[in-house]
């Protein structure tokens, strides 16, 4: 891939936080990527599948740190979503290559970065409430 970028101007941040993710198209390309058995594309339509992969998986990561950033800090689930997230930036700073694997190492990391978003939205349930035993009589 080319070392050609676009630098987007977010000054207050907005991309990250205002923006839903669009899941249910990047969802199905994830799908139809882990179902190639033998692929036939040319190496640039690998690295556009990659590229639209990798931009996904980054707002995603986004959407999973802020979610990890507003839970308490004893909730275990923050934990394994820094676990997440270093993995996700080490697989993230690999440069894009032109190749099915390629492809599907990104489409795996998106899978990977929703299932850790799945967790950190659903709602916990209710902690067991603990009895204080018989109340005591009041007198009147």
């Amino acid at each position: 891939m080319s070392g050609a970028h676009a630098v987007l101007h977010d000054p207050t941040g907005l991309m990250d936080v205002e923006l839903p993710l669009d899941r249910a198209p990047h969802e199905a390309l994830v799908t139809a990527v882990l179902a190639w058995k033998n692929p036939d594309l040319t190496p640039r339509d690998y690295e556009q599948i990659a590229l639209q992969l990798t931009g996904h998986a980054r707002a995603v990561a986004a959407d999973v740190q802020h979610h990890a950033a507003a839970l308490p800090k004893n909730d275990g689930r923050g934990a394994l979503a820094e676990v997440i997230l270093r993995e996700a930036a080490a697989r993230l700073s690999q440069p894009l290559q032109g190749t099915a694997r390629c492809a599907q190492n990104r489409a795996r990391l998106v899978r990977a970065l929703y299932e850790r978003l799945d967790r950190l939205t659903e709602t916990l349930p209710a902690a067991p409430q603990r009895c204080a035993g018989p109340a005591a009589p009041t007198s009147a």
